[in-house]
């Protein structure tokens, strides 16, 4: 099994993404990224990565994508903005933190 996949079952698997919309769950090695929904910290990106502790980061943040105004020909580029990063936490401890950061609780 991948660390993502393992991180993602932790979180509460499917039951976690339907009580909190997140989607777009990508799989980068010891990294599990995701978009977020609408939520009190503002951010809709999470990071969530295995570090050599084996302990998790979890990096909170918004993005935003580049931008085109084809009437006067002006790029945007796409904009990274920190919101939280949280580090050293156990696995029993992730759907707690997300819940404090967001808002959303991730099982009834």
């Amino acid at each position: 099994m991948a660390v993502a996949e393992t991180i993602l079952d932790q979180l509460g698997g499917r039951k976690f993404a339907i009580m909190t919309g997140s989607k777009d769950f990508y799989d980068l090695g010891k990294t599990l990224k995701m978009t977020l929904a609408r939520n009190k910290s503002k951010a809709n990106r999470l990071d969530i990565t295995l570090n050599a502790m084996d302990t998790y980061d979890l990096t909170f943040y918004k993005y935003s994508p580049v931008r085109v105004n084809y009437k006067t020909l002006t790029v945007k580029d796409s904009k990274v903005t920190l919101v939280e990063k949280i580090k050293g936490i156990y696995f029993d401890q992730l759907q707690d933190f997300f819940t404090k950061t967001t808002g959303f609780y991730t099982r009834l």
